[in-house]
């Protein structure tokens, strides 16, 4: 997880988007925050890997700022294992960041046919409805994930920056 300013901090809200687990215990990340127009596309294709690696190579164009390589490689993610709530909640997160939010709500509504009880998805539909500009709906996702899991620190962390980001913009 990168940490930056605190002005930027309520963009990031603090790897707001784990994986099931990114920023718990599993080691992949999702905190790197870009709106560049190359982040932004979604190619016509991408190098093909083996099955067994995409949902690996899908991590790590995530992490490292490439978000439409990553939905690409977490789209064959879920046709390899449509039943994945990892590869389904790094494919909605994807698309969230190159801001295709009608293919999010998608897979989002997959991952929480699959892992609607976890506080990991409630964390991230959060992070999906603050890139949209609905703080309300943000933190109500985030209040769920919360009741779920009181004791995460990305679910808190969350909360909190997203008060302090209500509250500077008053």
């Amino acid at each position: 997880m990168r940490l930056i300013g605190r002005t930027a901090a309520i963009g990031l809200l603090v790897c707001a988007v784990p994986l099931l687990g990114a920023c718990n215990s599993t080691g992949g990340t999702l905190s790197a925050f870009g709106n560049g127009a190359a982040e932004l596309a979604l190619p016509d294709s991408v190098d093909p890997y083996p099955d067994g690696e995409v949902l690996q190579v899908a991590q790590l164009q995530f992490s490292e700022g490439n978000y439409g390589h990553a939905a690409r490689y977490y789209e064959r993610a879920v046709e390899i294992s449509p039943n994945d709530p990892e590869a389904w909640l790094g494919l909605a997160a994807s698309y969230d960041r190159v801001r295709r939010f009608d293919l999010s709500d998608r897979a989002y509504r997959e991952a929480g046919r699959l892992i609607g009880d976890r506080a990991e998805y409630y964390n991230n539909v959060g992070y999906s409805f603050l890139l949209r500009g609905d703080p309300v709906k943000a933190r109500a996702n985030f209040l769920k994930a919360h009741e779920i899991d009181p004791t995460s620190v990305t679910v808190n962390n969350n909360l909190e920056l997203l008060r302090d980001g209500l509250r500077k913009s008053r």
